[in-house]
């Protein structure tokens, strides 16, 4: 499904576009599972250039910095969900069966897809569950908006919030709820995984069945009252 596809990302994200050479899609590979392996915090251009056996001036040919990379990686992530709904929905009309495959994409979209060959989807899904939202919680998130580094998440957003408009014109939060089903899916894959006490779903070995459950409880609790 996905052989060819090139995800188009804000040009001030890179130096130069790691998709268009070997050495680039070598350090997204890399990073995502560097990242996942050590965490954001221990993570450097130096340790990334040692595990890819080159060097840290190579990496910076690419990315300025590493909140670039990791913003890179979770923008790649955020577009990538969004075209995997868009595939899915393809010819759907119903707004209801529209927005189930929508909370089923969010969960399946962590599974890997060996045609994309440098991108691990079930590990980059792991580091934006643990990590993504270091990418825009900081100092610096209304100067890096203005320059449209965030807008992959507000499409997408805006895209499940059309279909939530649909279902029920008159809710008033649609926008609200489209980026609460995004965090509420990543928190809580979380909190099952390492702070259970803060949720009441489990996730063992991958399986995100009781979280894409309650995503659907929420959603169709609060939408559509009248449509049975």
């Amino acid at each position: 499904m996905a052989i060819g596809i090139k995800i188009s990302l804000n040009e001030g994200l890179f130096q130069r576009d790691p998709q268009s050479t070997a050495l680039g899609q070598k350090i997204i590979k890399h990073s995502i599972l560097l990242i996942d392996e050590i965490g954001f915090e221990a993570f450097n251009f130096k340790k990334l250039a040692v595990r890819m056996q080159s060097t840290e001036a190579s990496v910076y040919r690419y990315f300025e910095n590493k909140h670039f990379l990791l913003l890179y990686l979770v923008c790649w992530y955020w577009e990538w969900v969004s075209y995997l709904i868009d595939v899915n929905t393809m010819n759907i009309e119903d707004p209801k069966r529209r927005l189930e495959i929508i909370i089923h994409t969010l969960v399946s979209a962590s599974q890997e897809n060996p045609a994309i060959e440098y991108v691990n989807e079930s590990v980059l899904h792991r580091v934006v569950v643990a990590e993504g939202s270091k990418a825009y919680h900081i100092k610096d998130v209304d100067e890096e908006n203005k320059v449209g580094f965030f807008l992959n998440y507000k499409q997408l957003s805006a895209k499940v919030a059309t279909v939530i408009e649909e279902l029920d014109a008159n809710f008033p939060y649609p926008h609200a709820f489209a980026s609460t089903l995004f965090e509420m899916a990543n928190n809580h894959i979380y909190f099952a995984e390492h702070l259970p006490r803060l949720t009441d779903v489990k996730v063992q070995q991958g399986n995100f069945e009781e979280v894409e459950g309650m995503l659907k409880y929420f959603a169709f609790r609060l939408l559509c009252k009248n449509s049975g």
